[in-house]
C-alpha cells in the first residue's frame, strides 16, 4: 500500500500540518480513512485528563525537547498527542490522535523549527476522542497573531463562558473547554496575550493547569486552587537562558532540567527574552487533587516537595497499620500497586512478591478480542504466576477500587491459579463522588462504593477480605495539611461550587455541528442534558481494562446478593448499573432541581 503523503495546510499566520486526518475529504484524496477516536479507547483505570510541556529556548531544538517531555507525561493521557512550534513569526501545529511514538517522527520533529514549543497529551476530559479536539488548539487572535494552548484540568462553567463569546468568533472550532479558552483569549481586544489572558483567567471556574504562547512568548497559568500540579525548571547550561514548564517534575529530569519552583495557584508566569516574570490573576486558596499522589502522578515525580513514590510507600505502610492480615505474601497490581505493597510488606513483615505479569504491549490501538474469546475468561493485561500463588494466603495491594470490574476479575484469575485466601488492600479510601475537576469518574451510578458498604463490595469481589486506608491516613502520607488538599472523590467536599454547565458531563459543547453558533450549541446541550453523563476528564483506574473482563467479572446487584447475606438488594441499585461495560457511561441521574446542584450529599467546601 503506497504511503499516504503528508498534508500541511496554511492558515495564516498559523500552519497546521496532519498526516490526512485534518479534514476528512482531504483524507479521502489520498486515499486515507481518518481515526476514529471511539476506536482508540481502552481501559486504563482513574485516567487524568492531559499532561503540558511548554519550552523556551532560543537556539534549542524545542520540538524534540516537548517530544521527550511528552513522553514522560504519556501516561496522563493517551487518546491524542500534539506540539505547537512558535519561531518569532508564525506557529506550526502538529497533533494526531494516538501515543507520542504514534504521532511524531523525525521527519516531522524536523519541520517544527522555533525558539517556543507548547505540548500536549490528551484523554479527553471535555468533548470526544476525535482529533479536532486534540491539542495544542489554536487561533488567531483579534488584536494580531497566532495562538496554541495546551490544557490539563476540566472547567466547571463552560457552558456560561459559551455564551460570552463574541458575535464575530461565534463558533467553537472544536467541542472542548480548552477550546473555549483559546477562543476566549483570541476573542479579547488585547492589545497583548499577557492583556487577554489576565482578562479571561479570572473567568474560569474550576481546574486548569494551562501552558499556552503565542509566535515567541511562552506562557503558564495555574488555577487559584492549584488542583492539579504544573512546574516551572530551567535548563542550566543553556548560555542564553532555556525555561520548561511541565505538569510533572518527572518531565523535567528527562529532557535535563533543573527544578526551579511550582507555578503557583492564581499565577501566570510569561518567559520571553527578558526572562521569567510573574503575575497574580487571582487570590490563592490552595487544594491539591489528592489522588494525583494515589495514582495520577508518575511515582518518580516530586509534589509540594514530596515523593510520590515515597508518599505511595508510606500509605501502604500505614494502610498495614490499620488492616493488618495473617498472610503468606504480599503481592501488588502492577504498576500503580507496587509502591503502597512495598510500603504493607516492611510494616507488615509478610514477604514481598511478583504474583502478577502485566503485559505492557497491550496498547490502545490492540484489537479487541470477540465475545466468544472473552467468555474463556482470557486475560489480555494481567496473568497470575501459578508458582508463586498456589496455595498461599495472599493480600493483594491496588491503589484504588472504582467500578470494581477490575478487582473481581483479579479475584477470580487468582483463585484459579490455586490462591488458599485473597485479601484486598485498598491504598486510598472509598471513591464515593464523582470528580468534575479532570479524572474520570463520571457517575455515582458507576461508583460502587457510593452506596454500598466495605462488607458487601468485598462480597461482590469474592475476597476473603477487604479494606481501604483511612483518608486521615492517606492525608498524613501525603505531609500536606488537610485544607490545602481536593479530597471530594473520598469526602464529596468540592472546593469549587459546580455550576449549571456541569450536569451536561463531557460532551457538553458536542452536539452540535461546525456550522452552528455557540448559542445552538448551548441550547442544543440543555435539551441534551438528561442523556449526557457526568464526566470529569482523567481516566479513572479502571478505565484501562474494563474492555479486557469477561461478564462474569463485571459487578451486579445480583452478583452481590449471590455472594453475601445482604438485607437490601434496593440498596444497592447503583451497583446495579454495572451489570454492562457498555452502560459505564450512561448519565448522571439529573432529575430534581433545574437550579445547577453538587451531588446528593455533597457539603461546600
Amino acid at each position: 500500500m503506497d504511503a499516504v503523503p503528508r498534508v500541511t495546510l496554511r492558515i495564516s499566520p498559523v500552519s497546521l500540518t496532519s498526516r490526512g486526518v485534518l479534514v476528512p475529504d482531504v483524507a479521502a484524496r489520498f486515499g486515507a480513512t481518518p481515526a476514529a477516536g471511539s476506536e482508540l479507547s481502552d481501559d486504563p483505570g482513574p485516567r487524568d485528563a492531559c499532561g503540558v510541556f511548554g519550552v523556551w529556548a532560543p537556539g534549542e531544538d524545542v520540538a524534540n525537547l516537548a517530544y521527550y517531555g511528552l513522553y514522560a507525561l504519556q501516561h496522563r493521557g493517551q487518546e491524542a498527542a500534539g506540539i505547537a512550534v512558535g519561531d518569532g513569526r508564525t506557529v506550526v501545529v502538529f497533533k494526531e490522535l494516538g501515543l507520542v511514538a504514534q504521532v511524531f517522527d523525525e521527519i516531522t520533529l524536523s519541520s517544527l523549527s522555533g525558539h517556543v514549543a507548547v505540548g500536549h497529551t490528551r484523554y479527553s476530559t471535555t468533548g470526544s476522542s476525535t482529533w479536532e479536539n486534540a491539542q495544542p488548539s489554536y487561533r488567531t487572535a483579534r488584536f494580531g497573531g497566532p495562538i496554541a494552548l495546551g490544557h490539563n484540568g476540566n472547567l466547571t462553567n463552560i457552558v456560561e463562558l459559551a455564551r460570552g463569546l463574541g458575535a464575530g468568533r461565534d463558533r467553537l472550532r472544536a467541542t472542548t473547554d480548552s477550546d473555549l479558552i483559546t477562543a476566549m483569549l483570541a476573542d479579547h481586544p488585547g492589545p497583548t496575550l499577557a492583556d487577554a489572558a489576565m482578562a479571561v483567567l479570572p473567568r474560569l471556574a474550576g481546574a486548569f493547569s494551562l501552558v499556552f504562547s503565542d509566535a515567541s512568548t511562552l506562557y503558564a497559568a495555574r488555577d487559584p486552587h492549584g488542583i492539579h500540579p504544573l512546574v516551572l525548571g530551567r535548563l542550566d547550561d543553556h548560555p542564553d537562558g532555556a525555561w520548561i514548564v511541565a505538569s510533572e517534575t518527572a518531565a523535567l529530569d528527562i529532557v535535563g532540567a533543573t527544578f526551579v519552583r511550582e507555578v503557583q495557584p492564581g499565577e501566570m508566569i510569561v518567559i520571553d527574552a527578558d526572562g521569567v516574570r510573574s503575575r497574580s490573576f487571582a487570590e490563592a486558596n490552595p487544594h491539591g487533587c489528592l489522588f494525583e499522589y494515589v495514582y495520577l502522578a508518575r511515582p518518580d515525580t516530586a509534589i509540594a516537595g514530596r515523593s510520590v513514590h515515597a508518599t505511595r510507600v508510606d500509605v501502604g505502610r500505614q494502610l498495614a497499620r490499620e488492616a493488618p492480615v495473617e498472610a503468606d505474601l504480599v503481592i501488588p497490581v502492577p504498576q500503580s500497586g507496587v509502591p503502597a505493597a512495598v510500603g504493607y510488606a516492611e510494616q507488615s513483615g509478610i514477604p514481598f512478591g511478583e504474583g502478577l505479569v502485566k503485559n505492557s504491549y497491550v496498547g490502545r490501538t490492540f484489537i479487541q478480542p470477540s465475545q466468544t474469546i472473552r467468555q474463556r475468561g482470557i486475560r489480555l493485561k494481567l496473568n497470575p504466576l501459578r508458582d508463586v500463588i498456589e496455595g498461599r494466603r495472599l493480600v493483594v495491594v491496588d491503589d484504588s477500587i472504582v467500578r470494581g470490574n477490575t478487582q473481581r476479575a483479579l479475584v477470580r484469575m487468582l483463585r484459579e491459579a490455586g490462591a488458599a485466601e485473597v485479601h484486598i488492600r485498598i491504598s486510598s479510601p472509598p471513591v464515593r463522588w464523582p470528580c468534575f475537576y479532570g479524572i474520570d469518574f463520571a457517575t455515582r451510578d458507576e461508583l460502587i462504593a457510593s452506596d454500598a458498604g466495605v462488607e458487601e463490595i468485598r462480597a461482590s469481589l469474592g475476597a476473603d477480605s477487604l479494606a481501604y486506608v483511612s483518608l486521615e491516613g492517606l492525608v498524613a502520607a501525603s505531609h500536606q495539611p488537610a485544607g490545602s488538599l481536593c479530597r471530594a472523590c473520598f469526602d464529596g467536599v468540592y472546593p469549587v461550587p459546580l455550576t449549571e454547565s456541569d450536569k451536561l458531563g463531557k460532551h457538553r459543547l458536542e452536539p452540535m455541528a461546525g456550522a452552528q453558533t455557540t448559542a445552538d450549541m448551548i441550547a442544543e446541550a440543555m435539551r441534551r442534558e438528561v442523556t449526557l453523563g457526568m464526566n470529569g476528564g482523567d481516566p479513572s483506574p479502571d478505565d484501562h481494562d474494563d474492555a479486557d473482563l469477561v461478564d462474569a467479572d463485571l459487578v451486579d446487584a445480583a452478583g452481590l446478593a449471590d455472594a453475601a447475606d445482604l438485607t437490601d438488594a434496593a440498596d444497592l441499585t447503583d451497583v446495579a448499573d454495572l451489570t454492562d461495560a457498555a452502560d459505564l457511561t450512561d448519565g448522571v441521574d439529573l432529575t430534581g432541581s433545574a437550579q445547577r446542584r453538587q451531588p446528593a450529599g455533597a457539603r461546600p467546601a
